[in-house]
């Protein structure tokens, strides 16, 4: 009896070692999650075709969803292969013609980067993507639908001062790359325009 005690300690004991190794790892890990303040660059302008539409930030949380309904769009119209003159097989999506600010309403644009702008579908618009200093905020790895939230919350809580200046409110842009091929696990870039 009493070795069967002693046995079921030291298993107690070995479980609560190893729960606190875990812990120690896991925050040491944490330690090392990359800087999770923007970088700054220089983007040269471009041009995006897509699909649009005027939304804000308030309505995104209504029952009509327009980001997600353009999102549903894109692959069930199959607006992609309909976009002449791709320059890659990224999927841009562009914030653009701001209202005033974060809470007013933009532009939201859904589509490619183009090498040039002739005869579009009809249906499709284009954007020009201003020159200029940019804040790249990268997202952590997950659901893309998360992730992208998440860094949009960390733009809004990011000091100007980390941003590189006020925000321009022009043009703000969101790339897919081959890291978000797989929405479960995705990892996205934000741009954000500052002066």
């Amino acid at each position: 009896m009493f070795r069967k005690f002693v046995r079921n300690a030291m298993s107690l004991a070995a479980i609560a070692v190893a729960t606190v190794l875990c812990s120690l790892a896991m925050s040491s890990e944490m330690k090392k999650d990359p800087d999770m303040n923007p970088k700054a660059v220089q983007q040269e302008a471009f041009t995006v075709v897509g699909i649009s539409v005027r939304t804000s930030n308030a309505e995104q949380m209504t029952p009509a969803r327009p980001i997600g309904k353009q999102w549903e769009r894109l692959f069930q119209e199959g607006v992609l292969a309909a976009i002449p003159n791709k320059a890659d097989g990224e999927i841009i999506a562009v914030y653009s013609d701001y209202a005033s600010d974060k809470d007013g309403e933009y532009n939201y644009l859904l589509g490619a980067r183009v090498t040039k702008v002739e005869n579009l579908p009809a249906g499709l618009v284009s954007k020009n993507v201003s020159a200029g200093r940019y804040a790249v905020f990268t997202s952590e790895r997950g659901p893309v639908q998360k992730v992208v939230v998440e860094m949009w919350q960390r733009v809004w809580a990011t000091p100007k001062s980390e941003l590189g200046g006020d925000r321009t409110y022009k043009t703000d842009f969101e790339v897919y790359d081959q890291r978000a091929q797989n929405p479960a696990d995705a990892v996205v870039d934000l741009y954000i325009a500052v002066r």
